[in-house]
């Protein structure tokens, strides 16, 4: 959510000069990651009549254009549109029937909305600093299109960023994109927890997390001691065992995939029994957290790495980058409607390059 206009427009044209100055190139526009806290799934059907005729794109596209027309949901934008799955006089097909007979056509859809006062501030924003917003890519997309392979799509896999402010799910099946969501919990949550759990500051809070912290407890954990600040006098210093600091992560981890978890139970996701489960973003190198996933989830668990790209520094494949880098590589013609799909093709590489020079001087 966008609270404070003047400090985040500062930040982001400082984001852009640097990144232009960096790249040496001159940007104009840009692919725009976007949160999942604000949308809204949404699926629907579109049937026509097609009397015995050969199935050609002319009736694909009729039934998609009558989906637009009928399907519009208030103080809501679609940001992207998928097909699921067609029917033909109620047999199912993962890819579209063109080329066979049959009467009754109808094409399911799966549309992910973001609210409209959203999409208006973030349009306003960019305008304001002259760029133009180019794509918006969902979180559960991006860091899906940097970490899943053709195998983990075609045969199912859950991706799930474990970000600092949210955690997304994205769901794919047979080569499609079938269900995006976020919940409002992050890694963010789990350092203000032991922040206040051993009353200290937030900054040693991270650093417990990142170099101590473990979702599965040892019993040697309790003997093993650690030094802290006081948050309330940080020139003096106390200890506390590795034992507290996971008691207090173990809770609020287990919370988050729960949480997610139950996105999937709402829509009877979790009936399709996908046993496949990628973790990514900076909590998924959280320690133990795999194998808790794998007990709540009950499936196959890795900790998905972006996929190597050329002109990307090894430095950056790491679970933390892969929702920036699939952003970049976000192409609008990979995700159209395959018989609505322009020919335009982007050429990523030079630019990826450029950016991850940038990227390396300025975190």
């Amino acid at each position: 959510m966008v609270t404070n206009l003047v400090s985040v427009k500062d930040e982001i044209h400082k984001i852009i000069s640097e990144a232009a100055k960096e790249s040496q190139t001159d940007i104009k526009s840009v692919n725009l990651n976007l949160p999942a806290i604000e949308s809204s799934s949404i699926f629907s059907e579109s049937e026509i009549n097609v009397s015995s005729k050969m199935i050609s794109d002319l009736h694909l596209k009729k039934a998609v254009n009558q989906s637009d027309i009928l399907e519009t949901v208030a103080n809501y934008d679609v940001i992207q549109k998928f097909i699921s799955s067609y029917e033909l006089d109620n047999k199912f097909f993962s890819n579209n029937p063109i080329g066979t007979f049959g009467d009754n056509l109808k094409i399911n859809f799966y549309k992910f909305a973001v609210k409209k006062n959203y999409i208006n501030t973030l349009s306003s924003l960019f305008k304001n600093l002259n760029i133009h917003i180019e794509n918006y890519v969902p979180t559960p997309l991006s860091s899906s299109l940097a970490t899943l392979n053709s195998d983990d799509k075609l045969l199912g896999a859950i991706c799930i960023d474990l970000g600092a402010s949210s955690t997304s799910i994205a769901l794919f099946e047979n080569e499609k994109l079938i269900f995006m969501d976020a919940i409002n919990v992050g890694g963010k949550n789990i350092t203000n927890d032991i922040a206040r759990g051993v009353s200290t500051n937030i900054e040693s809070a991270e650093r417990l997390k990142t170099l101590y912290g473990s979702v599965i407890s040892s019993p040697s954990d309790e003997y093993e001691l650690i030094e802290i600040p006081m948050s309330n006098e940080p020139s003096k210093f106390k200890q506390i065992n590795r034992s507290t600091i996971n008691s207090i992560i173990k809770p609020r981890a287990e919370e988050t995939l729960e949480l997610i978890w139950q996105k999937l139970k709402e829509y009877n996701f979790h009936r399709k029994q996908i046993k496949n489960l990628i973790l990514t973003g900076g909590g998924a190198i959280l320690e133990g957290i795999a194998e808790y996933a794998q007990v709540i989830f009950d499936s196959n668990v890795r900790i998905g790495m972006p996929l190597s790209i050329k002109g990307l520094d090894k430095k950056f494949i790491n679970p933390q980058f892969s929702q920036t880098i699939g952003t970049i590589l976000f192409n609008k013609s990979d995700y159209e409607i395959e018989f609505l799909r322009s020919e335009e093709k982007y050429k990523k590489n030079t630019v990826l390059s450029r950016f991850s020079s940038w990227l390396d001087q300025y975190i």
